[in-house]
């Protein structure tokens, strides 16, 4: 029977103690039938901005693990090239030269059910959440964490400061010139344009 998370100590317990009296194939029976090893493939996934963004609309730009409002990225980036020393990103994102913001308010999509354990790749198995988040949860299911799925919000409610980013970039041609922005910018104004479409 394999070990619940709450017993996993348990079991580490019961193996040391076969160690401690020299039986080293009863602690290989013990891990292998209690709690096996088994490998995480380390799964991968490139997503377009208009993908990201129909997740992020669709759940009104919420972290469905801690339930924060997030910040479209079009707009996160728009504020580094505008205010760069109050606000920097580098672009491969080293911490010591990138606002917190980046991870905390930064949407991504996640797997609910991890690929690598078994999760579909499609938006039925999609959600919004922040990269710190993300990045907490790596290869975990909720129920190894103890988190729960919160509801998702309501774009019209809250759409990531979207609205601002469509009607400031146009007015900037330094923004108009940055290619991360704008790419940014010109999905958020499709995906937008659906879901004003479909109500």
């Amino acid at each position: 029977m394999r070990a619940t998370p709450d017993d996993k100590s348990g079991v580490l317990a019961k193996v040391c103690a076969e160690l401690d009296r020299a039986d080293l194939d009863r602690a290989r029976d013990v891990l292998r039938s209690d709690y096996p090893f088994v490998p995480q493939a380390k799964v991968t996934r490139k997503y377009t901005e208009r993908e990201c963004l129909r997740v992020f609309y669709r759940d009104g730009f919420v972290d469905r693990y801690s339930g924060a409002r997030l910040v479209n990225p079009g707009v996160l980036r728009a504020l580094s090239v505008v205010l760069p020393d109050e606000f920097p990103a580098h672009p491969n994102w080293q911490m010591t030269q990138t606002h917190f913001a980046f991870w905390e308010l930064f949407p991504s999509i996640d797997h609910v059910v991890p690929v690598s354990r078994g999760g579909a790749d499609d938006d039925s198995n999609w959600v919004c959440t922040s990269m710190l988040r993300n990045s907490a949860k790596a290869q975990w299911t909720l129920a190894e964490l103890g988190w729960e799925l919160v509801p998702p919000g309501d774009h019209r409610d809250w759409d990531g400061l979207s609205r601002w980013l469509l009607a400031y970039v146009p007015a900037h041609p330094e923004l108009r010139a940055n290619s991360y922005v704008a790419k940014w910018w010109r999905a958020t104004l499709a995906v937008r344009s659906e879901f004003v479409e479909s109500g």
